[in-house]
């Protein structure tokens, strides 16, 4: 029975992680744990998810960029499961495309290449030639969808049975919402026609982009378990310091802060401007072509943005600009992080001490030290948010561009770098919401800014009245059935402070 091979692999893992807090699991004292600790039960279990197959693989991802709900270590640690899954022999490959097309490889493509030069969670990869074009043959594993079925049938059971133990748990909350979250999307993911269709939308958004590069779509040969698209040459983006390395230091700099500037760009056209966001943010689905574009892949997992949620990302994020406390707290409540339990001072001295790490320029582990120290963090592990399902996936695509930024800079702030970005596209993010764009006599100061911008003295200076009438734009063309979260009342004890 698969439960009991689940149950096997995973129950020691979270009896240990109960004694974090309680050292006979009801009662006592915390279990001392050091950082060598963490990283050893870490790396056990990423071994133990590898064991049990492609669905907690696939579930490892959605996991990767949840800090909400696994500690700096685990988090790392699972993001090195990204596609690490053993091929589907060559025969079955065969045997898929045969069924899906009537033809063996050979009679359908006029060179089919025996190994993958990909082996995902759910499917695999091969490079052949059709039509004198150079393709990649995407192919769903055998069984797959069987599989999938029966382990989230049985990770649901199972969470279901912690949640009713340990009912006020927000970490078993957020676990439960990221599972149903996975079984509500991954039935699309095993839909080869579905992510033809979201591969060519997202294809139109970006046709004359000169930085980024979609594959185009064989659509003739789009079947549901097989998908023939164009070859696009390219390294991962976390390897792309490797591919003609610059001769100065200031060149790499440069270099690497340009593939960082067009991802945040990428995923914020995406996410405020199109409405229509790639959800299975991680290195493998990001490749740098040899003439330094960003190639996006993977088109499985796709989810529309609404308008009124883009106008709280919209107000939370100049916000958090202006380290405005009162307007992240809002911006959180409007987007559905803060449950409704929460004690409002905690909330704000939480979002304080997040503001004052995001904006300071340290490195992520001496942030990681700060954040552990201060004395508000302490209620972190038992603070009731538990991100909506749509903000699962805008915090994989943060955690995965602060992951490139500090992996070119160890000092990459976020927010700092993010801010000229946003303003530069302010006009665009106003123009999909709705407004007529007017024209604007300061247009050179929004200019300068994304010149200037990456000194972050420019926004915490000069910046702050620039952005209250920045946002004041956004609320004059705020869409009168859209609350603006600057202007609700704060909770009482937010309010006083």
């Amino acid at each position: 029975m698969r439960v009991v091979v689940i149950v096997r692999h995973i129950l020691p893992f979270v009896l240990s992680f109960l004694r974090d807090r309680r050292r006979w699991i009801v009662v006592g004292r915390p279990v001392p744990r050091t950082d060598e600790f963490h990283r050893r039960r870490a790396r056990d279990l990423v071994a133990a998810i590898g064991t049990l197959g492609p669905t907690f693989v696939k579930l490892a991802q959605v996991f990767a960029g949840r800090a909400d709900l696994f500690p700096e270590s685990y988090v790392k640690a699972l993001s090195t499961l990204t596609d690490q899954v053993p091929p589907v022999p060559l025969e079955a490959v065969e045997l898929t495309i045969a069924e899906s097309y009537g033809k063996r490889p050979l009679e359908l493509f006029e060179r089919f290449d025996p190994v993958p030069i990909a082996a995902a969670s759910l499917g695999q990869v091969h490079r052949a030639a059709y039509e004198g074009r150079e393709v990649v043959v995407k192919v769903l594993r055998p069984g797959i969808e069987h599989l999938i079925a029966s382990d989230v049938r049985a990770a649901t059971w199972i969470l279901a049975l912690l949640e009713r133990r340990f009912a006020t748990n927000p970490h078993v909350r957020g676990l439960r919402v990221a599972v149903e979250e996975f079984s509500l999307r991954i039935g699309d993911e095993m839909d080869f026609r579905k992510e033809a269709d979201n591969a060519e939308r997202i294809r139109a958004n970006f046709a004359g982009n000169r930085h980024v590069m979609i594959p185009r779509i064989e659509r003739d040969l789009v079947r549901q378990r097989v998908l023939v698209m164009e070859y696009m040459p390219g390294v991962r983006i976390d390897r792309a310091d490797s591919m003609n390395v610059p001769r100065t230091a200031a060149a790499r700099r440069a270099r690497s802060a340009d593939i960082v500037a067009t991802v945040m760009e990428l995923y914020i056209q995406m996410m405020l401007v199109d409405g229509l966001f790639h959800a299975d943010p991680h290195p493998g689905n990001l490749l740098v072509a040899p003439d330094g574009r960003i190639i996006l892949l993977d088109f499985g997992m796709v989810v529309p943005v609404s308008r009124e949620t883009r106008w709280h990302l919209i107000q939370t994020v100049f916000a958090s600009i202006r380290k405005d406390v009162d307007g992240v707290v809002a911006g959180f409540d409007a987007l559905g992080v803060i449950e409704p339990d929460a004690d409002p001072e905690v909330v704000r001295e939480l979002v304080r001490t997040l503001l004052e790490l995001a904006h300071s320029r340290t490195t992520v582990p001496e942030r990681i030290e700060m954040l552990l120290a201060d004395q508000v963090m302490g209620t972190l592990y038992d603070w009731p948010v538990t991100l909506p399902r749509e903000m699962v996936y805008f915090a994989r695509a943060a955690a995965l561009i602060e992951g490139l930024g500090v992996h070119y800079d160890a000092r990459f702030n976020p927010i700092v770098f993010a801010a000229p970005i946003a303003l530069r596209m302010r006009r665009r993010i106003l123009s999909s919401l709705g407004d007529k764009p007017v024209q604007d006599p300061n247009e050179w100061v929004y200019a300068l800014s994304g010149v200037l911008g990456a000194v972050a003295g420019v926004m915490t200076r000069a910046g702050r009245s620039f952005l209250s009438r920045l946002e004041a734009e956004f609320d004059a063309a705020r869409p009168p059935e859209i609350p603006s979260i600057t202007r609700r009342a704060l909770p009482p004890a937010a309010a006083g402070a």
